[in-house]
Parts: C-alpha cells; sequence; structure tokens
C-alpha cells in the first residue's frame, strides 16, 4: 500500500474530490486516500479513473463520499466543503487529516457549507 500517495488533487483551484477506501481482497489491510481534480465534471468521473488503477495493484476501492475542495496555493490554505449528489458528502474532518499529512505546512479547514 505504500506505493499508493495518501493524496492527488490539484495544485490550484476549487474542484471535486472523493474519499476512497483502498483494502485488500479478504478484508486485509486497507486505507483511505484522497483524489481530487477539475478535470471531473462529475465526482464519479474520479473514482472511474482511480478505481482501475487501483485493481492493477491488487485493491478494491470503494467511495465513501464527496464534496469539493478550495485550494490555495500561494497561500497555503484548503478548504474541503460540499457533498456529491451521487455518494453523499464525505467525513471532510477524515479528509482534513489526510490532507494534514501531505501538506503540512498549510491551513486546513471544513465546513458543511455547500458553497
Amino acid at each position: 500500500m505504500a506505493a499508493v500517495r495518501d493524496v492527488e488533487i490539484d495544485p490550484e483551484g476549487t474542484f471535486k474530490y472523493i474519499l476512497v477506501r483502498l483494502q485488500r481482497p479478504g478484508g486485509g489491510e486497507r486505507r483511505d486516500i484522497v483524489r481530487g481534480t477539475k478535470a471531473a465534471e462529475f465526482h464519479n468521473h474520479i473514482f472511474e479513473k482511480v478505481n482501475p488503477e487501483m485493481e492493477k495493484l491488487g485493491y478494491e476501492c470503494k467511495c465513501l463520499g464527496g464534496g469539493k475542495i478550495d485550494h490555495n496555493s500561494k497561500d497555503k490554505k484548503i478548504r474541503v466543503f460540499g457533498l456529491s449528489t451521487g455518494y453523499g458528502k464525505a467525513d471532510h474532518s477524515a479528509t482534513v487529516e489526510i490532507l494534514k499529512k501531505a501538506y503540512p505546512d498549510y491551513e486546513i479547514t471544513w465546513s458543511d457549507d455547500t458553497k
């Protein structure tokens, strides 16, 4: 699992994200990862890209929900908010904990706001 990065998000802007649980088949080791990009019109577009990549590595994927990320690299701030119509709202507090490991020098906040 060490080969899979915890976070892959766009370096700037506001975009959709999903929280994904990776697990070895049979209930072995598991981990949650964050993926987000402006290229995705809908949250399922992100999952449709991530799922085959992770299956090739031998993991089962489950989308735990989604939302939006506002990433301001100049000010080193990330805001997590919103929800996914298709997957429901991700646990933004869990997402923030994962983001803090990848961006330790950032101010990272979350809210249930939709905008």
